[in-house]
């Protein structure tokens, strides 16, 4: 008579092993890509898009579906960061948004952090208790959002990310970013007083 335990002990640790498959480790280029995917679902044509940001950098994406944006002028986000210098007012959003994605167009002097589409929908925002300083752009607004991979600022393009999108959907916290415009409103009215104006 055969031993059924001698010829079922290799089936089961072979489905074992496939169960504890190794971690993966995900490239650059890899987590990018899978970002620049999710964010051309926005896109009013992903073809346009890709192209725009193969061309220019920047590609028109609307808001209020998979993301908003959170709006913010640079002097509010210095003023919260206590610095103008780049890499400072990366490091400050850096831990003040725990990594969440941000990128600034410095033509117009504006950070944008990006943030669940129901954020719009929250009471503190549709209030406008931020402004003027900042502002949510949800529902019926688009916005110009920067190719993946640009981290850093390159001559003739305006627009980068601060903070890069680590994978598709990875948005920033939108209470963290509500405490930040507080923080930096805080320093901005404390400056103001400062100075009698």
């Amino acid at each position: 008579m055969r031993d059924v335990r001698a010829t079922a002990e290799p089936t089961t640790n072979t489905l074992a092993r496939s169960w504890r498959e190794e971690p993966r480790v995900v490239t650059r280029i890899e987590r990018e890509a899978a970002v620049r995917s999710w964010l051309l679902l926005s896109a009013a044509g992903a073809d346009t898009s890709r192209t725009d940001w193969d061309e220019n950098g920047i590609a028109l994406l609307r808001c209020g579906a998979l993301f908003s944006t959170v709006r913010m002028s640079a002097e509010l986000v210095e003023a919260a960061a206590g610095s103008n210098e780049p890499e400072k007012v990366r490091d400050v959003l850096t831990a003040a948004l725990f990594g969440g994605p941000v990128f600034v167009d410095t033509h117009s002097g504006r950070y944008y952090a990006l943030v669940p589409a129901s954020t719009a929908n929250r009471a503190e925002w549709r209030e406008r208790r931020h402004a003027p300083h900042a502002e949510i752009r949800g529902r019926d607004s688009y916005v110009g959002v920067p190719r993946p991979g640009l981290d850093e600022p390159h001559p003739g393009r305006f627009s980068y990310w601060c903070v890069p999108m680590h994978g598709p959907a990875d948005l920033c916290d939108p209470a963290a970013v509500s405490q930040l415009v507080a923080h930096g409103r805080h320093r901005l009215t404390t400056r103001e007083a400062v100075s009698g104006r």
